[in-house]
């Protein structure tokens, strides 16, 4: 129990510093994005991209992507960014063992910030630096 009781006392600090927002990311790139057009900034407040935004737009409005990948197509090669859904996750687990002649019993819960999600919630392609598509998951 010593030991646990620090890391449930961190783990507020660890969620705050993993968490980033487009305000928090607009302010480190403030010079950049005032020069933007008042539409913009607005989807980027909106944490949205659209056709025509520049990967710098994207990062300030969504982050960092879970993954990127290049497609290579007729028409030149397309660079993907993937992003997943990071909402909190739970699961139970039971568990049940024996050896000899004893025999254990356990249980637990976890909750989970994200990871990795198979299902993407958006895809954003760009060609020559600029995004030519979005796609986005529907629920």
């Amino acid at each position: 129990m010593r030991v646990v009781a620090p890391i449930l006392a961190l783990l507020p600090l660890a969620l705050l510093i993993a968490c980033s927002s487009p305000e928090s990311r607009i302010a480190d790139h403030r010079l950049a994005f005032g020069n933007y057009p008042a539409e913009v900034q607005q989807k980027i407040r909106a944490g949205r991209v659209d056709v025509g935004f520049t990967q710098e737009m994207v990062l300030m409005s969504l982050g960092e992507p879970d993954r990127k990948f290049t497609r290579k197509t007729e028409a030149g090669e397309v660079e993907v960014w993937g992003y997943h859904d990071h909402s909190p996750q739970f699961s139970f687990g039971l568990g049940v063992g024996s050896g000899g002649r004893h025999s254990t019993m356990g249980g637990g819960v976890e909750m989970s910030t994200g990871g990795y999600d198979p299902g993407e919630r958006m895809r954003v392609e760009f060609r020559a630096g600029l995004v030519t598509e979005v796609d986005l998951l529907k629920k």
